[in-house]
């Protein structure tokens, strides 16, 4: 399901027929980015988000509003009613991949061999499989193996 908030309607795209592009024009900088990857992992409420990055309050403000107007975020008021969470919709929970795929991106070229980070697991408690793309045929393919077309 598209939600018309998502696609980003009124916005000024930076390439217009780039899905790249428009992506990256709707959660593409550093603060937004890691608010979702947060909100995975458990953060709900704006004191979460601003302990977990130590993103100042007023950047937090604005990507938590952008979040919800772009359909990434839906904002309700905890049931204590003296606050406001944000969860992810079905939008933002499609970032996922996308966080994971930056995640072993990260592993395999941000550190050097024996340094220590994060890993992300499953709920066996096993490292993800490396996440590697597939043509219609099922078989890994690599940027050599693929091309772009423009669809009307």
């Amino acid at each position: 399901m598209t939600d018309t908030a998502t696609r980003g309607d009124g916005m000024t795209w930076t390439d217009p027929g780039c899905p790249v592009a428009r992506t990256l024009d709707l959660v593409g900088d550093r603060w937004t980015l890691l608010i979702v990857r947060d909100a995975m992992d458990g953060a709900r409420a704006f004191t979460d988000f601003q302990q977990r990055t130590g993103i100042a309050r007023n950047i937090l403000t604005d990507r938590l509003r952008r979040l919800v107007e772009r359909g990434i975020f839906e904002r309700r008021s905890a049931p204590s009613g003296r606050r406001q969470v944000y969860d992810l919709t079905e939008a933002g929970r499609d970032l996922f991949a996308v966080i994971v795929a930056a995640r072993q991106w990260g592993e395999r070229h941000a550190f050097a061999p024996d340094e220590a980070h994060s890993v992300l697991v499953d709920s066996a408690g096993g490292p993800l499989p490396e996440m590697r793309p597939v043509d219609s045929r099922g078989r890994y393919v690599g940027v050599e193996e693929t091309s772009v077309v423009r669809r009307s």
